[in-house]
């Protein structure tokens, strides 16, 4: 049961937002849920809080790329939200953390987020 993930899906402050709680690893074998989950999603603006998130691993980190750039083709927003030192840093590793919008809670990056 360690390697499993558990995905909240809310809507978020303003119209239009929706906010993802992800609890578990972000891997190889959870990773589907979550694209599954993203691509699912039709908000202007979505935000993913990775405050219970331990870790990610190369996967994790593709299909987290792979749903910034679905969302940056339509237009769509997204924004990270607790994001660890530990999975910063491996952001920054595989030079893919310029792509994302990085905040310390969900409520700064529901006022920061455009609807």
């Amino acid at each position: 049961m360690q390697d499993s993930l558990h995905i909240d899906d809310h809507p978020g402050a303003q119209p239009g937002q929706r906010v993802l709680q992800l609890e578990g690893p972000l891997v190889m074998t959870t990773m589907f849920q979550f694209q599954a989950t993203v691509r699912a999603d039709t908000s202007r603006s979505l935000i993913i809080d990775f405050s219970n998130v331990p870790y990610v691993d190369s996967a994790g980190i593709g299909a987290l790329v792979g749903a910034y750039v679905t969302r940056q083709n339509n237009g769509r927003s997204l924004a990270l939200v607790g994001v660890s030192e530990r999975i910063h840093n491996a952001l920054k590793v595989t030079r893919v953390e310029q792509f994302f919008r990085f905040f310390d809670s969900v409520n700064a990056a529901e006022q920061a987020s455009p609807a």
